[in-house]
């Protein structure tokens, strides 16, 4: 019993002492920790409006609790599947095109030799991840409207007939994926280019000195030196799968193609704030929310049968 309790002072004596010594790092770390408790974990409080009908004279312990009506209502709607089936698809756009855009424009920066082209290009390609998703959807309808839209005089002025990109339903999905690839795919590369920076040369010069070219450079050290950084980011890339951003979709919707561009988040917008139905939209964040945590836990438990690292 004696032996146990100085052990058990002798372990604590010892965490504060590595406490004090890397005390300034602690310090740094307050400010994130402070926000993620303040905008993480604090509104997490507000999902039991879900499971009433908010009354905002009642308050949120005073009004009615009303169990899952509210999720019952939603999934039995008949806009439900309408609005899965657009919020899957562009989620998958998400995942399939634009995600590995950003592993293969890292490559490339990554094979340019010269420091000074390379620091240009890669400020070139970080800079429109500083726009704004108005300043974004402007220059996509100066571009592609059909009265004076830039894109559409070149084509009547080849004896063509204006394409009506805006209103379409068969281009909305391509916009959007376009947009996000011109807007953030330079600002993704961020973490790969770090990852490539710390590949061991020594394995390159070994595979130059047996022949190998770029393409087999690329293959067997360069893609498998990252690949647990592929596999971690792509695990918390679909814990916002269904998290498409709500500015964009809303900037770039409207009447005509609002039936292939209505998501969850714009949704949530037009029954939650504009009809005041505030415990409903919120069943619906909170659907969206099991579904990308469902989705983090198989991704993960599939990367660990495939011996990855996993997030956990």
């Amino acid at each position: 019993m004696e032996k146990s309790t100085v052990k058990w002072k002798f372990g604590a004596g010892h965490r504060f002492r590595a406490l004090w010594k890397y005390r300034w790092l602690y310090l740094f770390m307050i400010p994130g920790i402070l926000y993620f408790i303040l905008f993480k974990y604090v509104p997490l409080w507000g999902l039991i409006m879900a499971f009433k009908n908010y009354q905002p004279y009642a308050g949120l312990m005073g009004s009615e609790w009303v169990g899952f009506k509210h999720f019952e209502r939603f999934l039995g709607m008949d806009e439900f599947w309408q609005l899965f089936r657009n919020t899957l698809l562009l989620g998958l756009y998400n995942t399939v095109i634009f995600f590995p855009v950003t592993i293969i424009l890292a490559l490339l920066l990554n094979e340019i030799r010269s420091e000074l082209f390379k620091r240009l290009v890669q400020t070139l390609v970080y800079v429109p991840h500083f726009l704004s998703w108005v300043v974004i959807a402007g220059i996509t309808y100066v571009l592609l409207s059909t009265e004076n839209g830039i894109i559409n005089s070149w084509i009547t002025s080849l004896g063509g007939q204006p394409v009506e990109f805006l209103t379409s339903t068969a281009w909305f999905r391509p916009l959007i994926i376009l947009q996000l690839i011109w807007k953030d795919a330079g600002w993704g590369t961020i973490i790969f280019l770090a990852a490539l920076a710390g590949v061991n040369t020594q394995l390159y010069e070994a595979a130059r000195m047996d022949g190998a070219n770029r393409f087999r450079l690329l293959w067997h050290i360069t893609l498998p030196s990252i690949r647990s950084v592929i596999v971690i980011l792509f695990i918390l890339r679909l814990g916002t799968f269904l998290d498409l951003g709500f500015e964009q979709i809303f900037l770039m919707l409207n009447a005509i193609n609002r039936e292939v561009g209505e998501v969850f988040d714009t949704y949530v917008y037009r029954v939650g704030l504009m009809q005041g139905q505030f415990s409903y939209s919120t069943a619906v964040g909170l659907f969206k929310s099991v579904i990308g945590f469902i989705l983090v836990i198989l991704a993960n438990k599939i990367a660990k049968w495939f011996g990855e690292e996993g997030i956990y």
